[in-house]
């Protein structure tokens, strides 16, 4: 596994364990609709893309022409 599928794990990871700690400390609540959503969005999205190798922002980020990385 390459350190940037890795960096994507780890970081979806974090976000979805913060948001569910606020959430069962009672912080903040995900019943309702609210901007946490989008941020369990991205954090889902972060997690998957480096189980997957899909990510709809490389596609679109491709497709608007910015250049793909070196690999490294």
């Amino acid at each position: 596994m390459t350190v940037e599928r890795l960096v994507r794990i780890i970081a979806g990871s974090f976000i979805m364990l913060s948001l569910a700690l606020a959430h069962f400390s009672g912080s903040v609540d995900m019943t309702q609709l609210s901007w946490m959503w989008f941020t369990a969005f991205v954090g889902f999205n972060l997690f998957q893309s480096g189980i997957t190798r899909f990510c709809p922002m490389d596609i679109i980020l491709a497709k608007a022409g910015a250049k793909q990385g070196c690999g490294l």
